[in-house]
């Protein structure tokens, strides 16, 4: 008998018995699936966190108030410990941090913006430095960005995000329109190309007004962070070694004191991100191994019964000259390939569950090629071992003794 033959009748049996075959396929099929799923949301959100949250550069860092904090009393500590980031710390990080080439100052607030009639609520208003465009993400479209002049004289310009434009200015270029800032006029003088969103928050919604201009009106009470660009991603781990000299100095910090302050790069917020993620994949390794072992007994014990079932038939093919291991070949066919449409039912299965997490709850998911070849080989290999002890016992039938079972 060759394998050929052997494939037919594997298929045969199990288009024969499909309500036994599914049910039997069905810890390989939830297993299979919950593999790929949760890898294809993690590759998915592995790109988007690079992409859009941990987006800052190769040779960017952010100086800030708290480290990246994971728990409630780690941040209750540095609420108490670390003090806030202040104009004094920007000057002093700004003249004495040589390998940088951009140090820029920014702090935040949420105010109303309107225009005309149109009254626009809990809008981000920054205020940043003239370097933060050679920072950040942002990118002019049309107008220009704020200027170190504009900053040295408290100037009441501003530069806007996308939605601003196109919740305020619909059909008008807004370069040059007077803009009402919590109440305050400010002229328009530029505005950003489109940046998208992060897990569904816009980061379009913002007014960029001059740093010495927000601080005028709001004060130095708000939190402020400092955004450094070393000069290459090579010279990166020696700005921020120095970047932290410069902030331990400032805060007169004994050598064994923890950082009473933040350095975020986008190596931090990725490794935080792996972390968290890393325990889940081997939550999710743990999982699989149980369903998988529970469905490779199911299998064992379902080609036990066909052994059972197909005795005499045995005992024929061994008379008319079948070999021990063409009935071994037969049964290791038959279980694997049960085990391999359980696999590939799997597939199917986690690529709905993908397109349904992406589409509706707008989570990205990406499959990986090599993703879905595990998971059909991991389950035929479990079909595969978990099928040796039914093909042995089938092959080592006496073929006298099999004929002499009832049909």
């Amino acid at each position: 008998m060759n394998t050929y033959a052997s494939v037919a009748i594997a298929v045969d049996s199990l288009r024969s018995h499909k309500l036994r075959s599914f049910l039997t396929l069905l810890g390989i099929i939830i297993a299979t699936a919950t593999l790929i799923f949760v890898i294809a949301v993690i590759k998915g959100l592995d790109g988007y966190i690079a992409d859009r949250v941990a987006n800052l550069g190769s040779n960017a860092f952010v100086i800030t108030r708290f480290p990246i904090i994971t728990n409630f009393d780690d941040y209750v500590k540095a609420v108490r410990r670390n003090r806030p980031i202040t104009v004094e710390d920007f000057q002093a990080v700004k003249e004495r941090l040589t390998p940088a080439s951009e140090v820029g100052l920014q702090s935040q607030t949420r105010r109303d913006v309107r225009y005309g009639t149109q009254l626009w609520t809990d809008v981000s208003v920054r205020g940043v430095t003239a370097n933060t465009i050679e920072i950040g993400i942002e990118q002019v479209d049309t107008g220009r960005y704020i200027t170190e002049s504009d900053d040295a004289h408290r100037a009441a310009v501003a530069f806007i995000g996308r939605d601003v434009v196109e919740r305020l200015f619909p059909n008008v270029d807004p370069v040059g329109k007077v803009l009402l800032v919590d109440g305050r006029p400010f002229e328009v003088v530029g505005a950003a190309k489109p940046i998208g969103s992060v897990f569904g928050q816009s980061q379009d919604k913002f007014v960029y007004i001059p740093v010495r201009t927000f601080l005028k009106m709001y004060g130095e009470h708000l939190d402020m962070w400092i955004n450094v660009a070393a000069r290459s991603p090579g010279l990166l781990e020696q700005t921020q070694d120095q970047a932290r000299i410069v902030m331990r100095a400032l805060r007169h910090q004994p050598p064994n004191d923890p950082d009473r302050f933040g350095i975020i790069a986008s190596k931090s917020v990725m490794d935080v991100w792996d972390n968290i993620f890393g325990a889940v994949a081997n939550a999710t390794i743990g999982v699989v191994a149980v369903f998988l072992v529970v469905g490779g007994v199911v299998i064992m014990n379902i080609m036990l019964a066909t052994v059972t079932e197909r005795t005499r038939e045995i005992g024929l093919r061994k008379s008319l000259g079948a070999r021990r291991r063409d009935i071994l070949m037969q049964f290791l066919v038959e279980s694997s390939l049960l085990a391999a449409a359980g696999g590939i039912a799997g597939v199917l299965l986690a690529f709905g569950l993908s397109q349904l997490v992406s589409s509706g709850l707008s989570v990205p998911t990406r499959t990986p090629l090599w993703a879905v070849a595990t998971g059909v080989l991991l389950s035929t290999a479990v079909g595969l071992f978990f099928g040796i002890y039914p093909a042995s016992k089938a092959a080592r039938l006496d073929p006298i003794e099999a004929l002499r079972v009832e049909g």
